[in-house]
């Protein structure tokens, strides 16, 4: 009964296995995103080298680093949205 006190409810591993292999898959989905959208924008498709020069090379540090950045970005928006909407609605108008 500690979802009714504030804590969180325990959960089954069935749930914990559940949650880590969505946990997975986003993140496999994310990475597949990255490799694609700097690919794409980083590295012409008649490449002739086996190897990055050094301008693919820039491009694609800089794109990943601004991948990460409006993820993480995005992410805390989103907390931050989904924080305040349980605040209000986990508030029960106690003290207002």
């Amino acid at each position: 009964m500690s979802f009714l006190f504030g804590g969180r409810p325990q959960l089954s591993s069935s749930e914990k296995i559940a949650a880590a292999e969505t946990e997975i898959e986003m993140v496999s989905d994310m990475f597949n995103r990255l490799t694609q959208s700097c690919a794409k924008k980083c590295i012409p498709p008649d490449y002739r080298e086996g190897d990055l020069n050094k301008g693919e090379s820039v491009c694609l540090d800089r794109c990943v680093s601004k991948f990460f950045e409006v993820n993480m970005k995005v992410s805390e928006k989103m907390q931050n949205e989904a924080a305040g909407k349980q605040g209000i609605s986990g508030g029960m108008g106690y003290g207002m």
